[in-house]
């Protein structure tokens, strides 16, 4: 008597895409994660945007200390009971930290932070003896 065996060559794929499926559909909380951070200078200041949507004010937290200056935050996932049935959530949820030097010519004690439309705006203004000046030299 013989058996006839039906090989699914796709049984692993299958296997391997339901994993996938089901990591793609659960939040992403406890990996860390990096928002992305444009850093620019100009003469009065160096400034520093971040990417923060979904992250309440809050949940931020901005320290400059030693030269460096390090933002933390948080970003919770919130899941709707009414809501049923993700098919993919792909963004991170959980905590970040990014430090950055400070260079020695910017006033630590005058930073200032804007939150608007899930965008971090950093301005660390320039000491006076960091701007560059223009003189004026007489020729005689």
């Amino acid at each position: 008597m013989s058996t006839a065996v039906t090989l699914d060559p796709f049984q692993g794929f299958r296997f391997f895409e339901d994993a996938v499926t089901r990591l793609m559909n659960e939040p992403r909380t406890g990996r860390p994660w990096s928002p992305a951070v444009d850093i620019l200078e100009t003469e009065d200041a160096v400034t520093l945007k971040a990417d923060l949507p979904d992250v309440k004010t809050e949940d931020i937290d901005i320290r400059v200390e030693n030269g460096t200056m390090t933002l933390k935050g948080l970003r919770k996932f919130e899941k709707d009971e009414n809501v049923k049935g993700y098919h993919r959530i792909e963004r991170s949820y959980g905590e970040f930290v990014r430090s950055f030097a400070v260079p020695p010519t910017v006033e630590t004690d005058k930073v200032g932070a804007e939150y608007k439309n899930g965008v971090l705006t950093i301005t660390l203004p320039k000491k006076e003896t960091a701007k560059p000046r223009q003189v004026k030299v007489e020729i005689h």
